[in-house]
This record gives structure tokens, sequence and C-alpha cells, in this order.
């Protein structure tokens, strides 16, 4: 006679539900809140932060080569030339919200200390790419217009 096959057990499935992500860390600010941060840092911005800003420009911008800021390199390089060139008082076609908010951000980023502070590994500065991302948002318009202002000053010099 032949042994009959054993049958398997049958394995319970798993209910299937809709799960809601859970962030990094509950300190990472969702968009809203890194807006009201950039927006609410903005109003606080003084000539002195805007002089700050201009004489830590390289250490600012070696913030930018660590981490999640990495993505953000170009850019941190357009925003430390827009407050250099209005320092300077090349360029004052910028709304001094817009200047302000870059102000902000780029101080939020060289600030070691913030809403998760910096020298924690691998989350220490996703707070600060989401005050960079936003910041990039809110003054897209007026980083467009000062590019176009800075090729034009670039082809005056050619000529």
């Amino acid at each position: 006679m032949k042994p009959t096959p054993k049958k398997k057990a049958a394995t319970p499935k798993k209910k299937i539900t809709k799960s809601k992500s859970k962030p990094l860390d509950k300190r990472i600010p969702s968009p809203a809140q890194a807006r009201k941060i950039v927006e609410k840092g903005a109003k606080k911005i003084t000539e002195k932060d805007i002089e700050k800003v201009h004489k830590k420009s390289k250490e600012i911008e070696d913030k930018f080569t660590k981490g999640p800021l990495r993505e953000f390199l170009d850019n941190a390089r357009l925003l430390l030339d827009i407050v250099s060139d209005y320092w300077s008082g090349k360029y004052r076609q910028i709304p001094y919200f817009s200047l302000a908010a870059i102000v902000f951000t780029l101080l939020y980023v060289l600030s070691p200390i913030d809403l998760i502070p910096d020298f924690i590994p691998v989350i220490g500065l996703l707070d600060d790419a989401a005050v960079v991302s936003i910041c990039l948002f809110l003054v897209l318009q007026d980083l467009r217009e000062y590019e176009a202002w800075k090729i034009n000053q670039a082809k005056k010099g050619k000529k």
C-alpha cells in the first residue's frame, strides 16, 4: 500500500491593513511645519543676520557637503550668492521676505542645535533638509529672476 502524502497545514492569511507611514522621528517637520518655521524665522531676520551669512558663507557651504543636505549643494551656492550680492549692493531686486527666508534657512543649517541636533547620526540633518526644501519652494520665482540677472551680468562682462 502506498503512503498518502501529508497535506500541508493551512497557513493563516495575513490581514491586509492600511498602514500609516510613521516618520523616522517626530521632530522631523512636515512640509506645513517647515513652512511655519521658515515664515516665523524670516520675520526675525536683521541686517546683522544677513552680514553673518555673508561672512560665514564658506562654513555654511561646508554644511551642505554632508548627508541629506548634499542634494542641495548647488542650490545652497545660489542662496549664498544671492545673499552676498545683496550684501554688497549688487542685487537688490529681491523682496525682503524672500531674502529673510533665505538668510533664516542658511542660519538654521549653520546652527548645530535645532529641532534635531546635527550630531545625531543619520537623522540629524533631516530637519535641515526639510527647512531648505521649503525655503526653495517659497523663493523659487525670486531665485529664477536672480539666475537670469546673473546670466545677464555675465554676458555684460564678456563684452
